[in-house]
C-alpha cells in the first residue's frame, strides 16, 4: 500500500481520489512468466536430452531452443529440494532436512518454513505476478494435513493464488487424493472415462493461465508444475508403455555401458568419464534393500518382469512430458513462448525405494512384508494399470543414475545430480548448448528473481529475512565456463557431503542403516573438476584438502541448523527408538484412544486416522437402517491395502484388505431389521507374525449379538501411501474392496457416527508406525 497522494475535504466534491494508493503493485514492463516443471525421482542418465532412453519429445524440443545443465544438483530428496524452490535458503534452513512425516523438534528438522524465509511466490505476487502451484506438494507439515488444521502453511498462505494438486509424497495416479486451494476434493472423473492424473493437471493449469490472460492480458504469470511422475506409483496408458516395449531388455547394467558414451557424446559428460562401480559402498554401510541385484543372476521371468517394469517408468515419463507438451502448445499458440521463462527439472536421483526385487504394491516393501515373486509375475501385464501400485527395482535405480555411485537419499552424485533445461527466447540468445557450470537447487530462486527484475526483500511481513542461500544462474545464460557458486553443502539422513572450487567430501553413511559415530564415518575425496562421475577417491593423496573440505562442512552444518544429525534406526534398537519418540511427533492416538467420525465431512488424512495398524481396535457405527439401505458406512485405504464396512445385497459387511493380497479378509452377515442398530468390529490382537503383522481373531457385531468370527492378519505399516484416508459413508477414491466400486456412496438409510477405540498396545507398536513413516518421501 503507498501513501495516499489525494485530498480529503468535507465535500466529496472538493476532494481527489487516489487509486494507486490502493492498487497492487504491476509487474514490470515486459515482464516474463515463469514456468518451472518439476518431475519426481529422476537420474541424469534416463532422459533422451541428456542421452537416455526415455523419450521427452517436450523437453528435448526445449533443450533444442535453450540450455541443457550438466552440473546442476539437489538435495537428494523430494520436500527438501522443493522448499529451496520455495524460499530460495537451503532445506535445513527452512525446517525440511527431510519429509515432513519424520519430523522432529528441531530448527533444521521440523518441517515449518520460518517467517525469516519468505517464500518466492509472496514476493512476485506483490511485484504483479498471478501464482500458481499445480501437482505434488509435500510441503505442508504433518500437523497440517486435515481438514481442522491450520492452513498457513498450506500453498495459498505461501503465496499462491490457486492451488490444485496432492499434499503427500506420492498419489496413485488413476484414483488420487486431491486437493483444491485449502480443501480436499473428489477427482473430477474416473479412468474408465480417461482420467489420469498428469492429464487433469495439465487440464487444471492451462485453466489457470488463461483465467488470467482473459481478463489480465498484460499481468505476468508464476506457474509451479508439479506432476506424480516419476515417483512411484508408475502408472501410464497402455499405449505409451508398449511405445517401450523389449527397449530395456538387455538389463541395467548394459545400460550403463550403454547410456555413458551417449552422455559423454552429447556433452552431458567429460570424455575421460569413467563408470562407478555397481553395490560401490562397503557391507554394512547401507541397507541391504539398497543392493542391486546381478542382470545375469536372473531368472528369465524375473527378467521379463524387471524389463516391464522400466518400460512402464518410460512410458509413465514420456507420457507426463506430453501433458507438459500441451502447456506448452499453448504457450506458443497465444504467443507467450517467447518471453516465458521454461525450467524444466527434477527434484532428486532415481529412486531405490524398489526394493533389489521391485514391486508390484511398494506398500508391502514400507509395510515391512516381502513381495511374492509368484504373485509379482501373475501380475505383469496389469503393470501400471490401476491394478498396480508398482515401482521398478534398484538396478534401474543405478542405471539412471549412471555414471554415478549410488541413487536417491545419498549425497553421491547418484542422489543429488539432476537434469535441468532452461528455456527463454526473449531472455539469452543461446539455442541448444550446454552449460556445465556447478549448481543448486537453491540457485533456481535467485534466477528467477533476477529474469523477473524483483529482489527479495530484507525484511517481509515485519520480520527480518534471512539471505538467500543461493547464486542467480543468469551469468550462465551467455556462454559457458567457471561457474560463479563456490560453496554447497549436503545432508540427507546421516548421509553428508560438501563441494568447494570443484572439490567434493562425502562421508560413507547409508541412509536408515542405523550407524552410529558420526565421528568414524569414513570420507571419501573426489577432484569433480576431472571426475564427474565421483569415481575415485583421492583422501589418501589429499589429506590435507579432505581435512579442509570436512571442517567447512561443519562450518556449514553449524549456520544452516544441520545438526543434530539423525540417523536413528527404530527397528530394533530400543535406545533409538525411545529416542526418536521424545522428539517432536505427533502421536497417532489420543489419550482416550477413541476417534469419533461424522457423515459428510472431509476426508481423513491416513496419517490422522484412527491408527488400526498392527494393534488391537474395535470401532462402532451408529446408523438407521432401512431394506433399501446400501452403500459404505466408513472406508479407509484402496485395493493395495485398507478396510471398510459396507451394507450390500441385504448384508452388512466388513472386508479386511491385507496389502491387497488375495482374498480379501470379510465377515457377512444379514442386514438387521430396519430401525437403529450400532455394527461392531473388534480385532484383538493376540501376536504378531514373521513380519510384525497383527495376527489375531476379528468379530462382527449386530447390536449385543456377535453374528461372525475369523482369523485375519492386520498391517503394520500404512494402508496407502498414497494418501488415501478415511471417509464416512462413501468410499473417496480407490475402492478398499471388489465388491463395490468408486464412491458407493450409503442411500437408504442414515450414519449417525462411527467410533474407533484403539486398544492399550497402540503406544508400543508407534515402532511400527514410525518406521513406515521414515521408510516413505
Amino acid at each position: 500500500m503507498r501513501e495516499f497522494a489525494g485530498k480529503i475535504e468535507l465535500d466529496v466534491r472538493n476532494s481527489k481520489a487516489d487509486w494507486d494508493a490502493f492498487l497492487p503493485d504491476k509487474a514490470p514492463k515486459h515482464a516474463p512468466n515463469v514456468l518451472v516443471v518439476l518431475y519426481d525421482d529422476t537420474g541424469t542418465a534416463a532422459w533422451s536430452p541428456y542421452g537416455g532412453r526415455i523419450d521427452m519429445p517436450t523437453m528435448d524440443r526445449l533443450a533444442k531452443g535453450g540450455l541443457t545443465y550438466s552440473q546442476w544438483h539437489t538435495t537428494a530428496l523430494c520436500s527438501p529440494t522443493r522448499s529451496t524452490f520455495l524460499t530460495g535458503r537451503n532445506h535445513h534452513q527452512n525446517g525440511f532436512a527431510t519429509i515432513s512425516e519424520s519430523s522432529t523438534g528441531f530448527p533444521g528438522y521440523n518441517s515449518h518454513i520460518p517467517p525469516s524465509n519468505a517464500t518466492m511466490a509472496n514476493v512476485l505476487r506483490d511485484a504483479g505476478w498471478s501464482t500458481f502451484w499445480v501437482g505434488k506438494n509435500h510441503n505442508v507439515p504433518i500437523d497440517e494435513w486435515t481438514a481442522g488444521a491450520s492452513k498457513k502453511n498450506w500453498p495459498l498462505a505461501q503465496g499462491y493464488d490457486r492451488f490444485y494438486g496432492f499434499i503427500g509424497g506420492e498419489t496413485n495416479n488413476w484414483y488420487p487424493s486431491l486437493a483444491e486451494d485449502n480443501h480436499y476434493i473428489d477427482q473430477p472423473y474416473l479412468p474408465e472415462d480417461g482420467y489420469h492424473l498428469s492429464k487433469d493437471l495439465a487440464d487444471q493449469a492451462l485453466k489457470m493461465i488463461r483465467d488470467v490472460k482473459q481478463t489480465e492480458p498484460d499481468k505476468p504469470w508464476y506457474l509451479w508444475f508439479c506432476p506424480g511422475a516419476n515417483h512411484a506409483p508408475h502408472h501410464a496408458p497402455e499405449e505409451y508403455i508398449a511405445k517401450y516395449m523389449g527397449r530395456f531388455d538387455d538389463g541395467y547394467e548394459a545400460y550403463r555401458e550403454w547410456v555413458l558414451p551417449r552422455m559423454i557424446e552429447r556433452g552431458i559428460l567429460p570424455a575421460d568419464t569413467d563408470l562407478t562401480e555397481v553395490n560401490p559402498m562397503p557391507d554394512g554401510t547401507f541397507t541391504q534393500t539398497d543392493l542391486v541385484r546381478p542382470w545375469a543372476e536372473l531368472t528369465d521371468e524375473e527378467k521379463a518382469m524387471f524389463c516391464r517394469m522400466a518400460e512402464v517408468f518410460a512410458g509413465f515419463s514420456e507420457y507426463t512430458d506430453a501433458q507438459v507438451g500441451r502447456i506448452v502448445d499453448y504457450l506458443e499458440e497465444s504467443g507467450q513462448l517467447e518471453n516465458t521463462l521454461i525450467l524444466y527439472c527434477a527434484d532428486n536421483g532415481a529412486s531405490g525405494e524398489g526394493s533389489p526385487n521391485g514391486s508390484v504394491n511398494e506398500g508391502k516393501i514400507f509395510g515391512g512384508y516381502p513381495d511374492d515373486e509368484a504373485d509379482n509375475l501373475r501380475l505383469v501385464d496389469k503393470l501400471g494399470s490401476p491394478d498396480t501400485y508398482n515401482h521398478y527395482p534398484t538396478g534401474w535405480a543405478m542405471a539412471f543414475s549412471t555414471p554415478y555411485r549410488m541413487f536417491k537419499r545419498y549425497s553421491y552424485q547418484g542422489g543429488v545430480c539432476d537434469p535441468l533445461v532452461i528455456h527463454w527466447p526473449a531472455g539469452f540468445e543461446a539455442r541448444g548448448e550446454i552449460r556445465s557450470q556447478y549448481h543448486h537447487s537453491t540457485d533456481i530462486v535467485p534466477t528467477i528473481l533476477e529474469a523477473c527484475g524483483v529482489t527479495m526483500p530484507e525484511v517481509y511481513a515485519g520480520v527480518e529475512q534471512t539471505p538467500l542461500s543461493g547464486v542467480s544462474m543468469g551469468y550462465s545464460f551467455a556462454a559457458d565456463g567457471p561457474t560463479e557458486k563456490k560453496t554447497q553443502y549436503y545432508e540427507m539422513l546421516g548421509s553428508r557431503g560438501i563441494w568447494h572450487e570443484g572439490w567434493k567430501a562425502v562421508a560413507e553413511h547409508g541412509p536408515m542403516a542405523g550407524m552410529s559415530g558420526f565421528e568414524n564415518d569414513v570420507w571419501q575425496l573426489f577432484h569433480t573438476d576431472v571426475d564427474r562421475a565421483e569415481a575415485h577417491d583421492l583422501a589418501a593423496e589429499h589429506p590435507e584438502k579432505l581435512e579442509e573440505l570436512k571442517a567447512l562442512w561443519l562450518e556449514e552444518a553449524k549456520a544452516n541448523d544441520v545438526l543434530p544429525l539423525n540417523d536413528l534406526q527404530i527397528i530394533g534398537n530400543p535406545k533409538d527408538f525411545e529416542t526418536f519418540i521424545g522428539m517432536e511427533f505427533h502421536q497417532p492416538t489420543p489419550p482416550s484412544g477413541r476417534y469419533i467420525y461424522y457423515p459428510g465431512t472431509s476426508e481423513v488424512p491416513e496419517r490422522s486416522a484412527a491408527n488400526v495398524h498392527g494393534v488391537s481396535y474395535k470401532i462402532a457405527a451408529e446408523v438407521e437402517l432401512t431394506a433399501e439401505s446400501q452403500g459404505v458406512i466408513f472406508a479407509h485405504g484402496s485395493r493395495f491395502g485398507g478396510h471398510a464396512l459396507v451394507v450390500k445385497d441385504g448384508q452388512v459387511h466388513y472386508i479386511y484388505n491385507f496389502l491387497g493380497i488375495p482374498p480379501e479378509n470379510r465377515i457377512s452377515a444379514p442386514v438387521p431389521t430396519s430401525g437403529k442398530h450400532i455394527i461392531g468390529v473388534e480385532f484383538t490382537k493376540e501376536g504378531m507374525g514373521e513380519y510384525r503383522e497383527g495376527v489375531g481373531p476379528l468379530k462382527l457385531y449386530l447390536d449385543d449379538q456377535q453374528v461372525g468370527e475369523q482369523q485375519i492378519r492386520t498391517v503394520l505399516g500404512h494402508f496407502s501411501l498414497c494418501g488415501e484416508g478415511l471417509t464416512i459413508g462413501r468410499d473417496s477414491a480407490d475402492p478398499v474392496s471388489s465388491m463395490y466400486g468408486y464412491g458407493f456412496d450409503f442411500t437408504g438409510g442414515e450414519i449417525a457416527r462411527v467410533v474407533f477405540d484403539i486398544a492399550d498396545d497402540a503406544y508400543l507398536d508407534l515402532e511400527a508406525h514410525l518406521a513406515a513413516a521414515m521408510s516413505r518421501d
